[in-house]
């Protein structure tokens, strides 16, 4: 059995085990994401047989994601014995608290700070009950307040579901239980067979008790504790006082369950809110057909209509129409014209294919179940790969695209790539990094070590930068996308407009925001309240949604800018559906605000909109790619059927 350790988990300057033991576990309200792996194992335990528990204080083996993600396993104190069941077990006692210490535990106390306990695998889980609806939560907290009094959980009722190795050969007999140590025991049929168990759950209730210091002087640790021990969690009696020391115990009862082992996280990823769900799908839904039909009814049929007449009439009378019409069929010798920074739009159009890219395999491959939330950090690890597979992609689209505002012109396409290959990566290098002296000053174990800073870096150079550089190549060799019409050596004056194009570039982030706004809580929750997300079949469904969205906002906007002859639809139809970044960042502060009342002090606010920042960023560079995108082939399929001389 473990301790998952979080961002502020380590406190170096307590000195005593016990407290150690209340404040180094304490954890960073972040848990595994993901679905049962088919290619796990279970593991069979003997009656009697330790469950997990190793000798010393040491981190484990930790992967690439569980590392960056800042999770920590340590062993801890608890000592299991398979399907022995125990009660009133003395685990230690603290010296008397000292006023930094006692301060520091009310500080954590009212941060809602949870320790997350983890047996086989397994995050302990906690159910509380809220009107007429159970929440589960994983871990439990250090402590709750009362008014202004503070009580500490110093007493834990651990329970855990155990199912019987399948064996057709093994019965069993099932012992009795008391306040000893009773032990179940089973055997084959010739009196010698040894049947294994499995954990196929775990289950933790805090208590606060009041022990009596006084008679643990003599008491050793996992010796009985000299009075019985009531775990009533409805009740608190251990009130943090200062100068005064903290007994822990704890009782554990082994459960064997019909549970098997491949549904044990059935528990963990038990659906709730399902219709919520579905209402966002729904919601995205609406919102699409309300786009679709504008694109069909106004976009094909009538841009269809005015083509056909066009091409009807011979070339006198086009030029004789030209002189009459307005609108889109104005800006024809313009509106390939090449745009302001098309350097910078090139990288950021290859950035934003490569996380999208990442975001659509990562999220498919969690979908079919190959995340599993055994295995922490799996969904990070995998992000990080597919990202640096896909640079290959992102070096390909960004020199292709500089090759067509070139005219078939491939000259600098070695400096798109590089450039391709450190935007993103370096402004989350910069951002990451800031971040990180931050939590280095706190002691945090969230921090990222040196060493794994080389790893990624090395990662970022040796893997990334070479597959860029090879899209790039790639790129070049590809013929470009020959524009249907000549651009004009004059550029067209734009018109006047009656109100700012921003107002529409900033207003169109609405729709796609509001595709994926519930589903953000969920995600939101994920990250910051440490729930597990597990729906990544309807997760997927709301990307597809929300690409759709996004392509038809842009392509309706830049219809509208061309319409007024505004011919400069580059950069606009980046930012109409980048723009949802804008929204997803305001409803991060929001959620600051009115959901994490309890994150304290400036460094954790600053860390919290860092890594929303981060986020927006990656989401603008996506979304607005493919704005760009289906933009660009709207506009390029608008004009193939005009000719000009």
């Amino acid at each position: 059995m473990g301790f998952a350790s979080g961002s502020a988990a380590k406190m170096g300057f307590i000195r005593r085990f016990a407290l150690w033991l209340l404040i180094s576990s304490l954890a960073d309200l972040r848990s595994g994401d993901g679905f049962y792996l088919p290619g796990s194992y279970p593991h069979e335990y003997q009656v009697g047989d330790a469950l997990s528990v190793k000798e010393g204080i040491k981190d484990s083996a930790e992967n690439l994601g569980e590392l960056l993600m800042g999770d920590r396993i340590e062993n801890s104190p608890y000592r299991f014995k398979m399907f022995t069941n125990e009660s009133d077990v003395f685990l230690c006692g603290s010296n008397p608290l000292s006023s930094q210490d006692f301060d520091l535990l009310k500080k954590r106390i009212d941060e809602m700070y949870q320790v997350n306990v983890i047996l086989d695998n397994l995050p302990a889980i906690r159910y509380t009950k809220k009107d007429d609806y159970v929440l589960r939560w994983t871990g439990y907290p250090v402590g709750v307040r009362a008014g202004d009094a503070y009580y500490v959980f110093n007493h834990l009722k651990f329970t855990v579901f155990v199912h019987k190795y399948e064996d057709a050969n093994a019965a069993r007999v099932v012992g009795s239980t008391g306040d000893a140590a009773d032990v179940i025991q089973t055997t084959g049929k010739s009196g010698f067979g040894k049947p294994g168990w499995m954990v196929v759950g775990f289950e933790v209730v805090p208590c606060s008790f009041h022990h009596n210091a006084e008679s643990i002087k003599n008491v050793k640790m996992y010796d009985k504790y000299p009075a019985k021990i009531q775990c009533d969690p409805i009740t608190v009696a251990m009130k943090l006082t200062q100068n005064q020391p903290i007994v822990f115990t704890y009782e554990v009862a082994f459960v064997e369950s019909d549970i098997k082992w491949p549904s044990r996280w059935d528990a963990y990823l038990k659906m709730e809110g399902a219709k919520v769900h579905w209402f966002s799908i729904l919601n995205s839904l609406m919102v699409i057909a309300f786009l679709a039909g504008i694109v069909l009814v106004i976009l094909l049929r009538t841009v269809r209509r005015d083509l056909t007449r066009y091409e009807e009439l011979d070339k006198e009378s086009q030029a004789q129409m030209n002189e009459e019409l307005s609108g889109w069929k104005l800006v024809v010798g313009d509106v390939f014209r090449a745009p302001d920074h098309p350097l910078l739009l090139c990288v950021m159009v290859g950035d934003g294919v490569q996380i999208l890219g990442m975001a659509v395999v990562t999220i498919l491959f969690a979908a079919l179940g190959f995340m599993s939330p055994a295995s922490r950090g799996t969904l990070i690890t995998g992000m990080l790969f597919f990202y640096l597979i896909l640079g290959i992609v992102a070096g390909y689209f960004a020199v292709r695209i500089w090759k067509t505002l070139k005219c078939g012109d491939h000259s600098g396409w070695v400096g798109v790539s590089w450039r391709v290959a450190c935007f993103f990566p370096g402004i989350a290098f910069l951002i990451l990094t800031t971040l990180n002296f931050l939590l280095w000053g706190s002691h945090s174990t969230g921090a990222i070590p040196i060493s794994l800073f080389i790893v990624l870096l090395l990662l970022w150079f040796c893997i990334s930068v070479p597959l860029t550089l090879t899209g790039g190549f790639l790129g070049a060799k590809a013929p470009h996308i020959e524009y249907p019409v000549r651009t004009n050596q004059i550029p067209r004056e734009i018109p006047p407009q009656k109100y700012p194009s921003w107002l529409l570039v900033i207003g169109a982030g609405t729709l796609p925001f509001g595709t994926l706004f519930i589903e953000l809580f969920f995600i939101m929750s994920s990250l910051w309240m440490g729930r597990v997300y597990y729906v990544f079949g309807f997760l997927l469904v709301v990307l597809i949604l929300l690409v759709i969205v996004c392509a038809e906002v842009s392509l309706v906007l830049t219809y509208m800018h061309i319409c007024v002859e505004d011919w400069k639809w580059w950069w606009k139809s980046f930012f109409a559906s980048g723009s949802v970044a804008l929204y997803i960042f305001l409803y991060s502060v929001n959620y600051l605000v009115f959901d994490l009342k309890s994150l304290s002090g400036p460094v954790s606010a600053t860390l919290y909109l860092g890594y929303s920042l981060f986020m927006v960023i990656a989401i603008m560079l996506a979304t607005g790619t493919v704005g760009f995108i289906s933009s660009f082939w709207f506009v390029h399929y608008l004009f193939s059927s005009v000719k000009l001389d």
